[in-house]
């Protein structure tokens, strides 16, 4: 299920929300100080373009936490909502309930991607 997910997923709309991590990382490199938060979206892009067959383990101790913040009020809010709102079309199809499901989970982890490990 992974493979045909995945393959799925990028086609009918996943390289959307990778590129909007891409890009997003691309801003942070901008600076020489956002180019650890550059870094990170661009591994979180990875995921967001193949998400079937990966979990997230969230953790991480205060730098994470302040990492988290400072991320939340710059750009995780907008991607947040993005991947919420993407969630809630595909969740009011039967089909498209796996992908609503991948969906919040970047959601999720648009909202606290430092101290989180993808597995």
């Amino acid at each position: 299920m992974g493979f045909i997910g995945n393959i799925l997923w990028f086609v009918c709309g996943g390289i959307i929300g990778g590129i909007c991590w891409l890009i997003y990382g691309l801003l942070w490199c901008i600076s020489i100080v956002g180019i650890p938060v550059g870094i990170q979206c661009f591994k979180l892009a990875h995921l967001a373009f193949f998400p079937f067959g990966k979990d997230v383990e969230y953790g991480g101790g205060p730098v994470s936490l302040i990492c988290n913040i400072v991320w939340l009020l710059t750009s995780g809010i907008p991607l947040a909502l993005f991947h919420l709102c993407a969630g809630i079309v595909l969740a009011a199809t039967i089909v498209g309930i796996p992908f609503a499901v991948q969906m919040f989970k970047l959601a999720k982890l648009a909202l606290m991607p430092f101290g989180s490990h993808v597995r």
